[in-house]
């Protein structure tokens, strides 16, 4: 370490000290680290855009799994979803500040799965509205606590700060909000990968966050109504979208980005209907029915289960 012998003691030690805390901001013992650096995406004026990894939650990635970003207006921003654990919310405060000084005045979870909202906590103090679907609260009350113990399991004291925070204003059909100079509107879908998806689309660029009505390299996971997210597929197939930021993966041309979905879930309907058809149980369905097609990554965390969800929805269908 060149020139480290001419430092004075205590520089010595602050500069060790601040060594170590940009060393261990994933390391087990690092409760409330440092947040990591995020990178940005920038794909369009006052547009950015962080990607996930395409993983499962582990302590390695501290919950970093999932699309998120922020919209720049000249009165405030709108950051959309935040991430898996708090330290990825305070991540994306810090790339927000790294970028702008206006306040951040909407904080907008596209629906309620875990790895999407556990970072709202870090903005709290900026007194934003937290904007979501109108079913999103009572998903959250009833699957909260398990989603809360779960992170804890999967990431131990890294999920310190971590909670579920409810929306203050909720969207049942179409809403706008202005973050002046640039308005934004709010979509909420009908019953697909959940029961309380919403799309952001920034009218000033043609950007539309689709959260997780969009996979593209991560399996798709039906967690709501299979039919309803093959219709929603095919839906937003047909829109012309200048910047589609999925949930998952980087969507590339659209609405090519889209079509391997489309296949996935129809070759499932397909294949669970023939299941049924066939007399075979539950079970029977989920070892038979396989993920064909396209190259998909986490197939064996998910695939079985949605499997599972489209035999109960199917099973009964007229």
């Amino acid at each position: 370490m060149q020139g480290a012998s001419t430092r004075p003691v205590g520089s010595l030690v602050r500069w060790l000290s601040a060594l170590l805390c940009a060393l261990v901001p994933f390391a087990g013992g690092a409760a409330r680290a440092e947040p990591p650096a995020l990178k940005l995406d920038n794909p369009a004026p006052g547009i950015y855009v962080h990607y996930g990894e395409l993983a499962d939650v582990t302590r390695d990635n501290a919950g970093d799994v999932a699309n998120m970003g922020f919209i720049v207006g000249s009165r405030c921003v709108a950051v959309v979803d935040t991430g898996g654990a708090y330290v990825i919310g305070r991540a994306l405060r810090a790339a927000i500040r790294s970028i702008t000084s206006v306040p951040v005045c909407f904080v907008i979870n596209t629906h309620m799965h875990p790895d999407h909202v556990f970072g709202n906590a870090a903005f709290i103090a900026d007194h934003p509205q937290f904007v979501g679907h109108q079913r999103l609260a009572d998903a959250l009350r009833r699957r909260g606590p398990n989603y809360v113990a779960a992170l804890h399991r999967e990431l131990g004291e890294l999920a310190d700060g971590s909670e579920i925070v409810l929306p203050t204003r909720t969207v049942t059909t179409i809403d706008t909000l202005d973050l002046g100079g640039r308005v934004i509107e709010l979509r909420a879908w009908r019953t697909a990968h959940t029961d309380n998806d919403v799309t952001v689309l920034d009218k000033t660029t043609g950007t539309m966050f689709i959260g997780d009505l969009a996979f593209v390299g991560h399996l798709p996971v039906v967690d709501g109504n299979l039919r309803g997210f093959i219709a929603v597929t095919d839906e937003l197939s047909g829109m012309r979208i200048a910047h589609p930021v999925p949930g998952h993966g980087r969507a590339g041309a659209w609405p090519e980005a889209l079509a391997p979905q489309g296949r996935y879930l129809r070759a499932l309907a397909a294949d669970v209907r023939a299941a049924i058809k066939a007399k075979r149980t539950l079970s029977e369905a989920v070892a038979a029915v396989g993920a064909t097609g396209d190259d998909w990554q986490l197939v064996d965390a998910f695939h079985k289960r949605n499997v599972t969800a489209a035999y109960a929805e199917l099973e009964w269908e007229d």
